[in-house]
Order: structure tokens, then C-alpha cells, then sequence
């Protein structure tokens, strides 16, 4: 597995890494020895980098990583936390005492004194632009409750506000082939303030695997059956806020693309992860997995060789074509 500088923890991690958000279970229930064998698929095939969150499964992924941590002390994992989704999103929700109660639950859920990274989950813009935002993480790095901290976001606007901090240590945002934007100003940023990139909703909520058609259906528990006006979270989230109906038809012909320009006997899902892995400045890529198998495919793409130039030209132009008028502008 490749793995890539994050600077602000002084470590290497690996270029793909694992997130969780499946993991508590709010895509169905999920079994604890499923979610542990997932883990120790991904772990076997070089991932060293998970990602977390507080209020996915309302703690129980945070649980199942913290045990996992503990059952492996020497494996070399560094695992990042997200707090602040479990309060309605109102900037006076965001209150010193409130950070340190999220952050003394997410480290008894997590098993550890001290967390290696704790990121803002998608806060409002507001709170990003607040003095005293920052003020109090840099508290929780003095006083030892978190190594680093950083802010996952919904705009590149966003982005590039935090990273005017000069402790903001990493950045999480939707990049995919169908979410172009951060290439322009925020990964260039990020490479000059040594701020960590890690790229989230990698497949576009699946819909770059190639499996889903006009008629595909989502069971009532997933998320995408019930987010597709945006009602649970920014419409940018569910399919990188692309209307569905395009999504499925720009997804079939990256599906051709992988086929025609891409390396022969590698999947889509792990051409659309190398694609990520290929921008200068991306640190790390955190596809989900259900199962063990899902979990060694998605790490295969950090062995793999970059693409060629012929499919990153294709897959520009199909994005020019199809999708930059739906998200470009917006996000």
C-alpha cells in the first residue's frame, strides 16, 4: 500500500484509507464480528487510516473502531473523529463546553486519552469563520485531548477559510470524478500550508461502482432513499449533488471509459479511487466497506500505477459535458 506524509502528525498514512459511517449501522444493522472481520481485511491489505465519527450509529462506530484500536496497539493506525452533528446546526450549538463533552464522549467511545485527530463534522459557515473556533481546539491540543484537528466541509469556500489557520491540520471533502472543484484552489492550497486532504464520498455514493440504473431503489434505511432533495444533509452529499437521472448516465459511460482507457482487470470503483489518489495534494481516499471483500478491493487501488493521461483527459471532458452545470458553481 502507498502511504502519504500527514504533516501535522509527524507520520505516514496509507493512501487509502477506511471509513466507518456504514460501520454503525446507519445503513442497516450491522453485526459486530462483520464490522471487525471489514476492519481486519482492510488492516491485512495495508489501510492504516480510519475515519470516524461521533454520531454515526450515535457512537457504535466509534465503539467498534475503539475496540479494534485496542485488540491492535502495534499496527501503526492513526483513526480521525468528527464531532459537532449530533445538535441541530445553529452556531450557538457550537460552545466551548459543548466541544469538550463531545470530545470526553468520543474518547471514552474510542478507548484513548488522546485523540489523533478530531475534525468539525460539515459545520455551518459560521462557525469555521469564528475566532474562538479555533481558539478552543488549539486549547484541546494544549491540554492533550486531541494530536491535531481540522474540519470536514461541504464547499470549497469552506475549505479554504480553514485552511487560513495555520493549525488547521486536515481538511475532509467530497472529490470524485464527479466533484472537480477542489483541483483548482484548495488542493494547491493545501500542498503550500501542508494541510492534509482526505477525499470523502469517493464513489458518489456509489453511483461510479456502475451498478445503479434509472430504476434502482435504496432500502428505507439508507440514506439515499430519503436525501435526495437534501432534506438530512446537504444536497451536495447523496450522488455529490448531482440529479440522479444524469448521475446514472455519466456513471455508464465512466463505466465504458474504465473499460476502454483503464488498466485492464481493475474494477470502476477502483479506477474511480485511483483517479483521487492521482491529484497532487490528496493525502488520503476513505471509500466505506460493508464487508471484507469490499474492503481489500477498495485498498487495492493505492497499489496500483497512476492512470493513463488518455482517461484523465476522457473523464475531464465527460464531466465538462455532463456535470460541471449541476455542481460546479455550487459547491
Amino acid at each position: 500500500m502507498e502511504t502519504r506524509p500527514f504533516h501535522a502528525l509527524g507520520r505516514q498514512v496509507s493512501a487509502v484509507g477506511i471509513g466507518t459511517w456504514q460501520l454503525g449501522a446507519d445503513w442497516g444493522e450491522v453485526d459486530p464480528a462483520d464490522a471487525t472481520a471489514t476492519l481486519e481485511a482492510a488492516l491485512d491489505s495495508g489501510v492504516t487510516f480510519i475515519d470516524t465519527a461521533d454520531v454515526y450509529g450515535d457512537g457504535r462506530s466509534e465503539r467498534f473502531v475503539g475496540s479494534f484500536l485496542k485488540d491492535h496497539p502495534d499496527a501503526g493506525l492513526t483513526v480521525v473523529t468528527k464531532m459537532g452533528r449530533r445538535v441541530a446546526q445553529l452556531p450557538e450549538n457550537y460552545t466551548r463546553d459543548a466541544f469538550w463533552a463531545w470530545n470526553d464522549r468520543s474518547r471514552e467511545n474510542l478507548g484513548v486519552d488522546t485523540l489523533d485527530l478530531v475534525q468539525l463534522h460539515c459545520p455551518p459557515s459560521e462557525v469555521i469563520d469564528a475566532e474562538q473556533t479555533w481558539d478552543w481546539l488549539e486549547e484541546m491540543v494544549e491540554q492533550g485531548r486531541i494530536r491535531a484537528y481540522g474540519v470536514s466541509v461541504e464547499t470549497c469556500d469552506q475549505a479554504l477559510c480553514a485552511m487560513s489557520r495555520p493549525g488547521c491540520a486536515s481538511v475532509q471533502i467530497i472529490l470524485n470524478v464527479l466533484r472537480r472543484k477542489p483541483l483548482e484552489e484548495v488542493l494547491p492550497t493545501a500542498q503550500r500550508m501542508d494541510t492534509a486532504i482526505i477525499a470523502r464520498v469517493p464513489l458518489a455514493s456509489g453511483l461510479l461502482s456502475g451498478r445503479y440504473t434509472e430504476t434502482t431503489t435504496f432500502a428505507p434505511a439508507d440514506h439515499r432513499s430519503y436525501n435526495r432533495d437534501g432534506s438530512a444533509f446537504d444536497v451536495g452529499e447523496t450522488f455529490s449533488g448531482v440529479p440522479y437521472e444524469v448521475g446514472v448516465q455519466a456513471a455508464r459511460e465512466f463505466v465504458t471509459l474504465c473499460s476502454e482507457l483503464g488498466p485492464q482487470g481493475v474494477s470502476p470503483v477502483q479506477v474511480a479511487l485511483r483517479w483521487i489518489l492521482d491529484q497532487v495534494g490528496v493525502t488520503t481516499v476513505i471509500p466505506g466497506a460493508r464487508n471484507s471483500a469490499q474492503a481489500r478491493a477498495n485498498a487495492a487501488a493505492g497499489n496500483l500505477e497512476p492512470l493513463s493521461a488518455q482517461l484523465h483527459t476522457a473523464l475531464e471532458e465527460l464531466y465538462d459535458r455532463l456535470i460541471r452545470s449541476h455542481v460546479h458553481d455550487r459547491w
